[in-house]
């Protein structure tokens, strides 16, 4: 067994997969889809269990029943900062799809015959990551804010890979799961609107940035397309539907970012300001 030297938060940058999960106990997760894309700071990550339920009838979130609902509940999915201090890497988390974690998501980061090992600092566990294939730049992030309800957004680019982040706009009860906040939930529409957090992934081709895979299964063969006006730019809009299936443009107001704008949007002719500065 070779053991390297620990990484930093720079040689970090890529995709990653999952191939385990392992807690003290003996349980272990091999069949969990997990991507993890890192930018030079922030990063997005998405994990979904297999036996998903049919969603091809579903446009929208008003389409989805109490069963699918449930299902849903159960992914995993959280975007934000990655940071290092006293030998361990935190996750810090601005958006997560199962609402506040109890403990943060800290943890030691090794390589070991070229897979990396990640442990557990405040919850026992073992995960294996494997970086996918090496691909070209750019490789540049943004973070968000929606100007209307304050919740937080990612957008991280990695060649033709990306990931898209989105905050729930509304609180959840503290102390409870999102699988029993929905079990507990008042009304179907009630539950849907806890399971309204999208943490989706996708591949940029001459077609668009093509969503393939999405803790909103309905998002999944959209496209986000981000957009950004010439000019002074102090936001971005993308491509998304209502509750109804309907088309819409969300808006988003730039809060900084990481790389060039125009790496992540195209945007030649944009000069971005970012919400920090233009608030100062």
């Amino acid at each position: 067994m070779q053991k390297a030297a620990q990484p930093t938060v720079a040689n970090l940058t890529g995709l990653w997969r999952r191939s385990l999960l392992a807690w003290p106990d003996g349980r272990r997760d091999t069949t969990t889809w997990v991507r993890w894309l890192q930018g030079p700071g922030l990063y997005i990550d998405l994990r979904q269990p297999v036996g998903r339920p049919d969603f091809s009838a579903a446009a929208g979130l008003d389409d989805l029943d109490l069963p699918q609902i449930a299902w849903l509940a159960g992914q995993e999915g959280f975007a934000g900062e990655l940071l290092f201090e006293d030998g361990f890497f935190e996750w810090q988390r601005e958006v997560d799809f199962q609402l506040t974690a109890t403990y943060s998501d800290r943890g030691s980061l090794c390589f070991v015959d070229g897979v990396m090992v990640e442990e557990g600092k405040d919850t026992p566990y073992i995960e294996h990551w494997h970086r996918d294939v090496e691909r070209t730049q750019p490789m540049c992030a943004v973070r968000l804010e929606d100007p209307a309800n304050g919740c937080r957004g990612f957008i991280v680019r990695y060649g033709d890979i990306f990931m898209y982040a989105r905050g729930r706009n509304i609180s959840a009860p503290a102390g409870m799961s999102l699988i029993d906040c929905v079990a507990a939930a008042p009304s179907a529409s009630a539950a849907r609107s806890l399971i309204d957090c999208e943490i989706s992934y996708g591949t940029i081709t001459a077609k668009g940035w093509g969503i393939e895979h999405s803790s909103l299964p309905f998002k999944e063969g959209l496209t986000l397309d981000p957009r950004v006006p010439s000019g002074r730019v102090t936001g971005i809009s993308v491509s998304d539907v209502d509750r109804l299936g309907q088309a819409i443009e969300r808006r988003w107001a730039i809060v900084d970012m990481q790389g060039n704008l125009r790496d992540i949007f195209g945007a030649a002719s944009a000069t971005v300001v970012p919400l920090r500065e233009a608030r100062s």
